[in-house]
């Protein structure tokens, strides 16, 4: 059981969680070329992704999984808000949001956040009783994303922007309310705040989709140092280099399972 990331920012997501014998890759945002070289700076091939997770259609996270999945057959699975408003040609198996089904031995649950997307999800995963989860591209978090981020073991977490940084930046008065609102993104103050709800001493967290324009390493350093005596490790995800695995690498596919919803 693992986690790792692609590449994580406005340039392009992937974050890939291994678990039970599968490989799932939550969003793929990066041309088939560049999703080749980064799995395999990762120690994988797309031929060892056992099925790729969209979140929604935003361009850095959808651009590259229709090239993905023709170029290898990996299956795709979206929500059904996803798949209306995705690219012409993409093509996956649709879902409902916050409806948990399975792919093999893993049970997919789709977490609803307030995006401005069609029907965004977030996911956690899990396995008996581990749970990894995946949580960007949300404005705001709910008692409902609380809930269903409790007790997981690894954790890709969004600190998108420094809301200082975000107010006095190059962004055009439009892009800054959008960022920022409710259906945006989350500040560094709040993705702290939900940390603070959700932190116990075996979780491993991953911080990541950083704004190279919005904010910055130090920053998000400094706003979640005070968490490194109360987790079991803390890192950040960038976009040139993702983030390597945590827990433990896959080493064989098993692509072969009945999908239940």
């Amino acid at each position: 059981m693992g986690l790792a990331s692609l590449g994580s920012g406005s340039r392009g997501n992937g974050t890939l969680v291994a678990m039970a014998g599968s490989v799932f890759l939550v969003d793929c945002g990066f041309t088939l070329r560049q999703t080749e070289q980064r799995l395999a700076r990762l120690g994988l091939s797309p031929g060892d992704i056992t099925a790729v997770l969209v979140s929604h259609e935003h361009s850095d996270h959808i651009s590259g999984v229709s090239a993905l999945a023709h170029r290898y057959g990996v299956p795709v699975y979206a929500s059904h808000g996803t798949k209306k408003n995705a690219p012409n040609g993409f093509q996956c198996e649709a879902f409902d949001g916050d409806i948990p089904f399975t792919l093999g031995e893993v049970t997919i649950n789709p977490v609803r956040v307030p995006h401005d997307a069609r029907e965004p999800t977030q996911f956690v995963l899990s396995h008996g009783e581990l749970k990894i989860g995946v949580l960007s591209d949300l404005g705001t978090y709910t008692q409902h994303v609380v809930e269903q981020y409790s007790d997981c073991r690894y954790l890709l977490l969004e600190a998108n922007h420094d809301r200082a940084m975000l107010r006095q930046g190059s962004y055009p008065p439009h892009l800054k309310t959008r960022v920022g609102a409710d259906f945006g993104h989350l500040s560094n103050c709040q993705a702290r705040g939900l940390l603070e709800r959700i932190a116990h001493p075996d979780l491993h967290v991953i911080i990541g989709h950083v704004s190279e324009q919005n904010n910055c390493l130090d920053l998000v350093e400094t706003e979640f140092a005070p968490f490194r005596e109360r987790l079991a490790s803390l890192n950040i995800a960038t976009q040139a280099e993702g983030f390597t695995w945590i827990g433990e690498q896959p080493l064989t596919r098993q692509r072969s399972f009945d999908k239940v919803i």
